[in-house]
């Protein structure tokens, strides 16, 4: 803030600025993304895209990359029908509502809210920004991570996985190797497909980093089984292969309520299956830093919600750890 007085007037004069600098990993992402078009479509309105979503993903709850899809969908649907290529015109409550009625025809209704939902919410920002306001305060609270599996009921939903018929067995072995394997978010499992995972000489599992635009090694005990699924369905979707989108409604809840496993058994989550991969890497004491950028993560402090089931270090641990080296 800057004032300034007016000796002739007698006037005070104000000047307000806000400036946020994003992290490294978020200027990555928006400056990486590339998405499924023709360069022909994307590369006149690229860096309109990046700067809209750069402006707007402050006051926002969304991940780079699901910004940068729908804006730049929106920015290459408003180029084609001759609209300025201009973000103030493409973020206009009539040009998003018309995105949405005609842009998005044949898209699955969930999809099409989801994508009227995010484009309200940069517009709702970019407005913030250009009356150089504070971006206003969220009351609404986060969506809580729900609890981690146990060793025991990791190895006996795996065990009952392993047993089910035909694709079933499949489908729950990759559900289950992308969430405690990987700790892919559910919106992120419905979009692997096998060509997106990379098995190394040594036989570690590694997804590709163009997809998720993080790195992320599968874990030790479920890289054999990735690799299984995605040599198998070579470059269909790895979870329920055969369909013609990335994501349906209740595509990755619908599978669970379909198979329930016996002996008192949990059903399977994708979001529990990720909360066990969060909260095993930090017990292991991996870096909070690593944990959430392999996470998808802004920043480390979106891990406190699953910091209490982590359990202590043995005392002998947290010694060793403090006397450090010689």
């Amino acid at each position: 803030m800057k004032i300034g007085f007016d000796h002739f007037t007698g006037c005070l004069s104000s000047q307000f600025s806000w400036s946020v600098t994003l992290s490294p990993e978020v200027s990555r992402r928006i400056r990486e993304y590339s998405p499924d078009l023709p360069g022909r479509q994307w590369r006149p309105v690229a860096e309109h895209v990046r700067a809209t979503v750069a402006a707007a993903i402050p006051a926002t709850p969304y991940q780079a990359e699901h910004l940068m899809h729908v804006v730049g969908r929106l920015a290459v649907w408003a180029d084609g029908r001759g609209l300025p290529r201009e973000p103030g015109v493409w973020m206009r409550s009539e040009t998003i509502d018309a995105f949405v009625l005609v842009g998005c025809a044949g898209m699955d209704g969930s999809t099409v809210q989801t994508y009227r939902s995010w484009l309200r919410r940069v517009r709702e920002a970019l407005v913030w920004v250009q009356r150089g306001e504070a971006p206003p305060a969220r009351f609404s609270s986060p969506r809580q991570p729900q609890p981690p599996y146990d060793e025991e009921q990791i190895a006996g939903l795996r065990f009952w996985a392993a047993q089910l018929p035909g694709q079933a067995c499949w489908d729950g072995l990759a559900l289950m190797a992308l969430g405690a394997g990987c700790g892919l978010a559910p919106g992120e499992i419905a979009r692997v497909r096998g060509n997106d995972i990379r098995v190394t000489d040594l036989g570690h599992a590694v997804m590709d980093k163009r997809m998720l635009g993080r790195v992320v090694a599968c874990r030790a005990r479920w890289e054999t089984v990735l690799a299984e699924v995605a040599e198998r369905v070579e470059g269909d979707y790895v979870f329920r292969p055969g369909r013609k989108v990335d994501a349906a409604k209740n595509l990755i809840s619908s599978w669970p309520r379909r198979h329930t496993p016996p002996n008192g058994l949990p059903p399977l989550s994708a979001r529990r299956l990720r909360s066990t991969w969060i909260v095993n890497l930090l017990a292991e004491g991996v870096s909070p830093t690593v944990v959430a950028d392999a996470a998808g993560m802004t920043s480390p402090a979106a891990l406190s919600p699953y910091h209490h089931w982590v359990p202590p270090l043995a005392k002998g641990e947290v010694f060793r750890l403090l006397r450090g080296r010689r």
